[in-house]
């Protein structure tokens, strides 16, 4: 039976006069007995007039404290901490942790029986998902769902992988002022997530895969009738989970559920964050990422997803093209059917009922894939010891073998100072490297790793050049970038060592990336090297614990106490 209000009463000493205090107050709100008698699920708002990403989550909320109704169950709406990408400072990674002690605490410290989780820009999936696993409450996840697409003078336009290609366009001198600002008005025409596959797409897809979230919740469109449908439906399960205890996250995340979702990570040209999410998701169960493990998925799952920046579609053909259902039916034995969901029914039932869309294109066959290998590849050398990663599928194949100078940058800030300078000593084929933009040296690990082409070699067409760094890079980006390497260089690691005009060698095929100093010389510098103090801003509050706890890419950047015991 559920355990509704009486579910961890306050510690007055008496538990009787905890409930009675309890109902006297909530009474205040105009609840009536038989309401305060159900069982309770709770539903996270993470509406906030800054994250437009999250702009339909009143209505979501509404469809599912009906469908929560609907069932015999009692609906309690709360607040938590909202993160939109774009305004977050200094990164919305910096803030993710916080969120997922936040909705973890919140979870714990309210009466609820199970909850529903609804979440959409990139570090909030994540972080909600973080949460219900350590708090191991029965959870439904909810994406808000990707926005529609957008048009500009006859072409169809996705944020952000069109709005990082039209900026590149306007720094090169390709577009003009009031074409740019045109531009800017039609990139997200709609409330909702990225409509291309970035890392909010990513992280519901999978959740999806990880059978946390209702068949179809991943893709549908944030303005459609079909997507409050799917609220009110989840409404239903979380009340048919309050009532059962369950299935609780500890049930459903199991060794096959985290390779399903590695696979489909691979499968629709996945953003490179979503594996330091799903690092961190797993570090908070008994399992864990193994990186080479998740390389040699890629070498045998191929891109299926016909999707920008990977391919030429957005979200919502995906959808309709039959969702990642679909997507699994087409990957086969690559994913394990038996792993169940938060309905009870296994992935294989999901799959019997995916849609048959003839004609559709979107979702490639198995033997027609747009990339015959997955998205990401894991790259090791002597400058990253713990590894590195390439989304080698939004790549430019010519340079997936290549040998270039280094052209350094100590820090965002000096990127930004000096790679438009007309002086600065760059040509196509160099090397762009930034350094301290790791998870302590930003800090939060930025979204840096897509340095922008200097514009002297823009405005002379060159699209694309080898870029490495400890930073993040926007799931919607394109380009030859090497992410997360790690260690990063503000705690010691070998990019700290790098100097200008190095010679540095990316062999994607070889998954190497190397230093081309010897071994001796790099012996020399790193005696040489002198660690940063505490900056002034890590000296206080939130910023000191994420300072001194904050882990490495490799091993999701969570911080060090929140990862599960005998981690």
């Amino acid at each position: 039976m559920a355990d509704g209000l009486r579910k961890g009463l306050t510690s007055y000493g008496d538990a009787g006069f905890s409930l009675f205090l309890r109902k006297a107050f909530i009474k205040a709100m105009g609840y009536s007995d038989d309401a305060l008698n159900r069982p309770i699920v709770g539903i996270t708002n993470t509406y906030s007039d800054y994250n437009p990403c999250h702009g339909n989550v009143p209505q979501i909320i509404e469809a599912v404290k009906r469908g929560v109704m609907l069932s015999g169950a009692m609906p309690m709406v709360f607040p938590t901490i909202s993160i939109a990408e774009s305004f977050a400072y200094p990164t919305s990674m910096y803030l993710r942790n916080l969120m997922a002690m936040d909705t973890e605490e919140m979870i714990r410290a309210q009466p609820m029986d199970a909850v529903v989780v609804i979440g959409g820009c990139d570090k909030t999936l994540p972080a909600q998902i973080m949460a219900a696993v350590s708090a191991d409450l029965p959870t439904v996840v909810i994406p808000v769902g990707p926005m529609v697409v957008g048009h500009h003078k006859g072409e169809v336009l996705g944020a952000c992988t069109d709005c990082r290609r039209l900026w590149g366009k306007y720094r090169a001198g390709e577009i003009d002022d009031v074409e740019i600002e045109a531009v800017n008005g039609r990139l997200a025409p709609s409330v909702g997530t990225c409509m291309v596959m970035g890392t909010a797409s990513t992280m519901a897809c999978i959740t999806e895969a990880l059978g946390l979230s209702l068949p179809m919740s991943a893709t549908i469109p944030a303005p459609h009738a079909e997507r409050f449908r799917s609220a009110e439906a989840s409404g239903r399960v979380a009340a048919a989970m309050a009532m059962a205890k369950g299935p609780k996250p500890s049930e459903l995340l199991t060794a096959a559920s985290f390779k399903n979702a590695q696979v489909v990570l691979q499968a629709i040209g996945g953003s490179t964050n979503g594996l330091i999410h799903l690092t961190a998701i797993a570090n908070r169960t008994q399992y864990r990422i193994d990186l080479e493990a998740f390389d040699r998925l890629g070498r045998e799952v191929p891109v299926l997803i016909d999707l920008k920046p990977s391919g030429e579609h957005y979200m919502e053909h995906f959808h309709h093209a039959g969702g990642v259902p679909k997507l699994m039916a087409q990957l086969g034995d690559l994913i394990d059917l038996d792993a169940r969901t938060i309905t009870g029914a296994s992935l294989r039932d999901v799959v019997a009922g995916a849609e048959e869309v003839p004609g559709q294109d979107a979702i490639r066959p198995r033997d027609q894939p747009i990339k015959p290998e997955g998205a990401m590849a894991v790259l090791h050398g002597n400058l990253a010891p713990r590894g590195a990663v390439i989304k080698h599928s939004a790549a430019s194949p010519k340079l997936l073998q290549h040998t270039g100078r280094a052209v350094v940058f100590e820090s965002v800030e000096d990127m930004t100072l000096r790679v438009d300078d007309p002086l600065l000593d760059v040509n196509a084929d160099d090397v762009l490297v930034l350094r301290n933009a790791g998870p302590k040296g930003a800090p939060g690990m930025p979204e840096a790793g897509y340095l922008p082409i200097p514009k002297k070699l823009a405005r002379g067409g060159v699209k694309d050049m080898v870029r490495i760094s400890d930073a993040r890079m926007s799931g919607t980006a394109f380009g030859t970038i090497v992410l997360h390497i790690t260690p990063e260089s503000a705690v010691g690691g070998p990019l700290a060592l790098v100097k200008n005009g190095d010679m540095i060698r990316l062999d994607v095929a070889k998954r190497s990336i190397d230093l081309l100093v010897d071994a001796a010389e790099l012996d020399k510098r790193r005696k040489a090297l002198a660690l940063p103090a505490t900056p002034e801003w890590a000296r206080r509050g939130y910023a000191h614990l994420f300072n001194e706890t904050i882990l490495q890419a490799d091993e999701g950047c969570d911080f060090d106490f929140m990862r599960a015991k005998g981690k």
